[in-house]
């Protein structure tokens, strides 16, 4: 299939590593001249030439306005960054208040910032795409990290209200659920439940990972991040001229809407 991709310049937050990177070079695969931005820029290895990954901070509105008047016409954005609290939710008592603030501004508020600096542009050159990195734990009240199950649901209320003000303008916006993917963001969960437990009855990363997959993914397998590259050039392409304001879970089957 021929995505027609070739030429068009992309954005994408949070290219340094895991899902972000993976879709970063899938566009790059198209032929497509893409800028990525992560706070980790200076320990990634580059995607296609030397300093196409920028340092930033996706909380800083500043930063965000930065990239994209040196990228100038950007055809599509992609937001893959995520965060979580640190601590085993469950009960949700066991993160404080105080500790949500930063699992907000990262997951949602960074969202917020990406789309207010590039969502005006694209409806004004009547064309492009934002594509949102989400999560299951958004859609099932995830107990594990009540903060980050909370962004990412907000996350896709948020995408939702984006493609429904940008329609108009011939721009669309979508999210990707990602259910067990082997990140550092999913080995972070690992380590916070692990601490929870008494030393007798902790288990390593592999031993845990292919308890729960088993578990809550019917297919019974890891999700990968070349998926959700896949699906996301897709997304970019007038293939998907018609899809707006969907969440498309890969996830192994975790998480079905009856």
């Amino acid at each position: 299939m021929n995505l027609n991709l070739a030429g068009q310049n992309v954005a994408v937050f949070g290219a340094a590593k895991g899902i972000g990177r993976a879709i970063a070079l899938g566009f790059v695969a198209e032929g497509c001249r893409v800028r990525g931005f992560d706070r980790e820029a200076a320990a990634a290895e580059p995607l296609h030439t030397a300093g196409d990954i920028v340092g930033g901070d996706v909380t800083s509105l500043a930063q965000v306005q930065a990239l994209a008047d040196a990228m100038g016409e950007t055809d599509h954005v992609v937001f893959s960054v995520g965060a979580g609290s640190g601590k085993f939710g469950f009960p949700f008592w066991n993160v404080p208040p105080a500790d949500w603030a930063r699992v907000i501004d990262i997951n949602l508020i960074g969202a917020v910032n990406v789309a207010h600096v590039f969502g005006p542009r694209m409806a004004a050159r009547k064309r492009g795409s934002l594509l949102f990195i989400s999560s299951v734990a958004g859609q099932i009240g995830s107990p594990t990290d009540p903060p980050y199950s909370a962004a990412k649901a907000g996350l896709i209320n948020f995408m939702q209200c984006a493609a429904r003000d940008l329609a108009p303008h011939n721009v669309r916006a979508n999210a990707l659920a990602p259910g067990m993917v082997r990140t550092d963001l999913n080995e972070a969960v690992w380590a916070a439940g692990q601490r929870a437990l008494p030393p007798e009855k902790r288990e390593s990363y592999d031993t845990w990972a292919k308890g729960k997959i088993l578990k809550v993914a019917p297919l019974g397998r890891w999700q990968m991040p070349e998926e959700f590259a896949a699906m996301a050039v897709f997304l970019a392409s007038d293939h998907a001229r018609n899809i707006t304001g969907q969440t498309l879970n890969i996830d192994g089957g975790q998480v079905m809407h009856a």
